[in-house]
């Protein structure tokens, strides 16, 4: 290999600057469809130098976290160093996936993820943690100025979410949700068939969520060994551990999430938006009924009926307007309705119109053409080395989950809210307003 007389940090590994100046020029193919090479440089049979690797940290390695890390982990180019969790056997099994995959015993393990971003040499992070704990991560590593891949839903509230959108602005970095909708071709096409107006004027857009579930009170329980069950709460409040309350279940807590509504708003609003052209805005009038348990441990909506409207100019294909309506009652996926038909789209390629014939109405060369993303995960990488934005931004993300909050505030109220999208206050509404953000438990700040 010959000399080189960059300069690199302690660990080795090349700067930041270093590394984007050199990467920038790769084409995007090659990221997001790598070859299939040997690996040496990785640990198994690779050959990706290590100064065109991407540097990784996973923060949360729970169940969707690890499947974000083993994504991650089937890219020649990246490399995944450390991992932070709060749970030692999350860890543990993570850093035996790494290092399987790494063929070494490198990998490095944290309690607090605040120590691993302090590590010198990382280039990206990946998130995964509960709801009530996304602000916190993300914003303390888009200081560190790293790229960041973050699941959804984007923030515990509104509040939280405009922080993070601008703390990623203030930082320049690159962003990516994890609402992975946008990179199935099918869900493309669907929103390129109604922003090209097949369906014609869109007055309806229904958006299909799960039910969600009530549960009976709860007994405290010892906390397991290993799992750092103060850290977990973080700020949200103090609470008796139960094993009900925390990883998986804790979308059905509003004290660290706002229930099915919330976990899936953040896919199916995304993809209402994508079609409709209001990524960038939202509504102006939002009213929402719902059912929440009476007792026991989950206390989010477990039923819903969230009419939100959008006025006129505030979608390309509603010039009159329309509602977006949220609720269980309807299939899993987004519905348009408009003047000339139609369009249904959901998860399995599910793709349906009527009439029939206008799913296989070809997008033109001078139609509306959306971001074509064939791989999620990928088109994050290939944004990492281009600078460019990715198929998911934060400001999208903000956007999409902003109305599934709105519709909490509005049940949790009784009543309909009015809404500014540009000032992102309530009006005339100081109790709506209050309700724009939590406190948060001492120490944690935003």
């Amino acid at each position: 290999m010959a000399k080189t007389t960059e300069k690199r940090a302690p660990d080795g590994n090349l700067s930041r600057r270093q590394f984007l100046k050199r990467t920038a020029g790769l084409s995007a193919a090659a990221v997001a469809f790598p070859m299939i090479v040997p690996g040496s440089a990785l640990g198994k049979n690779g050959a990706v130098a290590p100064s065109n690797r991407i540097v990784m940290g996973c923060i949360g390695v729970g169940s969707q976290g690890t499947g974000n890390l083993e994504g991650f982990l089937r890219f020649p180019e990246v490399q995944v160093v450390a991992v932070a969790d709060v749970d030692a056997a999350h860890r543990a099994n993570a850093i035996g996936k790494i290092n399987e995959t790494y063929d070494n015993k490198d990998c490095k393990e944290y309690n607090d993820f605040r120590e691993m971003l302090e590590r010198r040499g990382l280039d990206a992070i990946s998130i995964a943690v509960p709801d009530h704990w996304h602000s916190l991560t993300a914003i303390a590593a888009a200081r560190k100025k790293l790229d960041i891949y973050a699941e959804k839903p984007l923030a515990l509230t509104i509040a939280e979410g405009r922080a993070m959108v601008d703390a990623v602005a203030a930082h320049k970095i690159v962003w990516q949700t994890g609402s992975w909708q946008r990179s199935q071709p099918h869900f493309r096409l669907a929103c390129e068939l109604v922003r090209n107006g097949r369906i014609g004027d869109v007055h309806t857009v229904e958006v299909g969520l799960p039910t969600g579930s009530p549960i009976e009170p709860q007994q405290e329980q010892p906390v397991p060994e290993g799992f750092d069950y103060n850290f977990w709460l973080g700020p949200a409040p103090e609470a008796p551990y139960t094993k009900e309350r925390c990883h998986y279940q804790f979308r059905w807590i509003l004290d660290y999430s706002g229930g099915q509504l919330t976990d899936w708003a953040a896919h199916h609003v995304d993809i209402a938006n994508w079609g409709m052209g209001t990524e960038n805005t939202g509504p102006d009038e939002v009213e929402g009924k719902g059912i929440f348990p009476a007792r026991g441990l989950w206390d989010a909506a477990t039923d819903y009926w969230i009419v939100a409207h959008y006025p006129a100019g505030a979608s390309p294909v509603a010039p009159k307007g329309f509602n977006m309506i949220l609720s269980n009652a309807f299939p899993n996926g987004t519905k348009f309705r408009g003047s000339a038909g139609s369009l249904f789209v959901g998860r399995g390629n599910a793709l349906e119109t009527d009439p029939k014939e206008i799913k296989d109405s070809p997008i033109g060369e001078k139609d509306i053409h959306l971001y074509d993303s064939k791989n999620h995960a990928g088109n994050f990488l290939e944004c990492v080395r281009s600078r460019k934005e990715t198929i998911t931004p934060i400001s999208a993300a903000h956007h999409a989950i902003a109305v599934a909050h709105l519709g909490n505030i509005s049940m949790r109220l009784g009543r309909k809210v009015h809404w500014d999208p540009k000032a992102e206050r309530f009006i005339n509404d100081p109790i709506a307003d209050r309700m724009l953000s939590r406190a948060m438990r001492a120490p944690w700040t935003i």
